[in-house]
């Protein structure tokens, strides 16, 4: 099926041949990747900051002198974050397809930043959710347009323990956002403390936002939309980069690529495209997005919650106890990850899932019977999400790296949208579970979790895509391909060329 049958939207007619995919797979790991990582893989750091702050918080912000919010409303937060993260992914995912990674990935940390300063400012409960709600937009604009850049610029055969270990670094921002709040709670008054750790949020976002001019344009993206000489420009800008280290690059490996030049494609066109080429993909990305979404949300916003309510920690140091939480979901993936190109995405993912979710099950069990402190608690689930946070970065590989390219940000949107969707109502749910003070409550809460995650690795297990250290368009042909084998040549690489 060529671009022009599938509803081109200024299509130019013209077919190139390209080796781009191939010269990007082959480079050797330098510097310029180690600046790609650290400029894109900030936003997981940010996030992770986002989330814990106000999970961390929430016991301080029900206190009088505060926002004086009750316990289901200061956990409330997290579903108003969520709503956001869901429309931003949908709204700036479309974008992110139609006019390129870079221009998304800085307009979308700018929207964080500016609603996380007015966060700081919020004066009652609806200014608190709605400031809650544009910042997740941002945020979830951000996991289009990193994910898919992130993809497209990785060498495939370390795509995974790289995509694993960004998507993971999502809990240094928990970790720092946890002994800042500690900090901010015992040395300022509570309605000031807060306030000044959304403040220093911001501030890391203009950091990053000056490091990211510095990344350029997917190639890729730009090869799909009608710039092949630009493609060509920005390539050969990154190889002369990595020649500063690596003097003598290999030949690039696999056959060119032949793609049919346009600007756009329908969205409802490639809708179609991929339920009729990939549906059972489609029920794969679904079930492990949707299955780690309504672990993590519901236990990582109520987490604090719990100490408070079932433990008695003080609401101004139970945020100490993710330190160590956030400590096993860093590990695992940065353990594990390696794994995940070499063993292969369906053993891997498959055995993280109903690990973690047999873990969950003898925390319940133990919680149930009273024979778990805070201390304890914590060290069950940073051994459950230590499995669970390796499944849960894989799942954002998978959903960025099944479907063609034309497809990447919207694919990714698309099921954070509708797994995050599903656990949209978790931290609310959780936390009036929580209010409750009720063991037999909160112990089946914690059962459905595990039930959910093992329902995801059995879905792992039959509909796995094995994609490990393979190229992109080898694991999904692109919609506008008129010729995309990747197999094995003699000749040296050429560049891009119109035919």
């Amino acid at each position: 099926m060529s671009a022009s049958q599938i509803g081109v939207t200024g299509g130019t007619g013209e077919v190139v041949r390209t080796d781009i995919p191939n010269r990007l797979d082959r480079l050797p790991w330098s510097r310029w990747h180690w600046k790609v990582v650290v400029a894109l893989g900030i936003t997981w750091i940010l996030d992770g900051l986002e989330v814990t702050l106000v999970g961390s918080v929430a016991a301080a912000l029900t206190k009088k002198g505060t926002l004086h919010f009750s316990t289901s409303q200061a956990t409330a937060a997290g579903s108003f974050y969520l709503a956001g993260a869901v429309a931003g992914a949908l709204f700036f995912g479309y974008l992110t397809d139609r006019f390129g990674r870079r221009k998304l990935f800085m307009v979308t940390l700018g929207i964080y930043l500016c609603f996380t300063v007015a966060t700081a400012l919020s004066w009652d409960f609806w200014s608190f959710m709605a400031f809650r709600f544009l910042a997740g937009t941002g945020i979830g604009g951000e996991y289009s347009a990193i994910n898919s850049a992130i993809d497209e610029l990785i060498p495939a055969r370390v795509r995974g323990r790289v995509a694993l270990a960004i998507n993971s670094s999502w809990w240094i921002g928990t970790a720092v956002a946890a002994g800042l709040t500690v900090v901010l709670l015992n040395t300022l008054s509570a309605n000031l403390g807060w306030r000044i750790g959304f403040g220093l949020g911001a501030i890391l976002a203009i950091c990053v936002l000056a490091i990211r001019r510095s990344v350029p344009e997917s190639p890729r993206w730009l090869l799909t939309h009608g710039r092949a000489n630009e493609a060509e420009d920005v390539v050969h800008g990154i190889e002369e980069e990595v020649r500063t280290s690596h003097p003598d690059l290999p030949e690039p490996e696999g056959d060119d690529l032949e793609i049919e030049q346009r600007e756009s494609i329908g969205f409802v066109a490639i809708a179609k495209h991929v339920l009729e080429e990939y549906p059972s993909r489609g029920v794969l990305g679904f079930s492990l997005m949707a299955s780690q979404a309504v672990l993590y949300n519901a236990t990582l916003f109520g987490a604090t919650s719990i100490l408070t309510t079932f433990f008695h920690a003080s609401s101004s140091n139970a945020p100490l106890y993710l330190i160590p939480f956030a400590a096993g979901n860093l590990l695992g993936p940065w353990i594990l990850g390696p794994l995940f190109d070499s063993v292969g995405r369906k053993v891997m993912i498959s055995a993280t899932y109903l690990l973690s979710a047999l873990v969950l099950f003898g925390t319940a069990w133990a919680f149930d019977a009273r024979l778990l402190s805070a201390t304890t608690l914590t060290l069950c689930w940073s051994i459950c999400f230590f499995f669970a946070s390796s499944g849960a970065s894989a799942a954002y590989l998978t959903v960025s790296e099944i479907f063609p390219m034309e497809t990447r940000a919207m694919a990714i949107a698309l099921f954070y949208a509708c797994g995050t969707g599903v656990a949209i109502a978790a931290p609310w749910t959780f936390g009036k579970l929580i209010q409750t003070s009720s063991y037999g409550l909160v112990t089946i809460a914690f059962l459905i979790g595990g039930a959910i995650m093992a329902a995801g690795g059995l879905v792992e297990v039959f509909l796995g895509v094995e994609a490990e250290r393979k190229p992109l368009e080898a694991v999904a042909r692109p919609i506008s391909a008129v010729r995309a084998r990747i197999g094995h040549r003699s000749n040296a690489a050429a560049p891009a060329r119109a035919r």
